[in-house]
């Protein structure tokens, strides 16, 4: 297996990664998942504003 042709097959296999990676993204199922990582960062100071010293 030359070079040109190993160069060809990375190519082949980093794209369909990449394509299963923007599928996996983009599944309905983890839209929750990613909602609730979004707003952790505002639930933390909301709750750190709540607690009374």
């Amino acid at each position: 297996m030359d070079a040109g042709v190993l160069g060809s097959v990375v190519t082949v296999v980093f794209f369909i990664l990449f394509v299963l990676i923007i599928l996996w993204a983009f599944h309905r199922g983890n839209k929750q998942k990613f909602d609730d990582a979004a707003n952790l960062p505002f639930r933390e100071d909301a709750e750190d504003i709540r607690k009374p010293d």
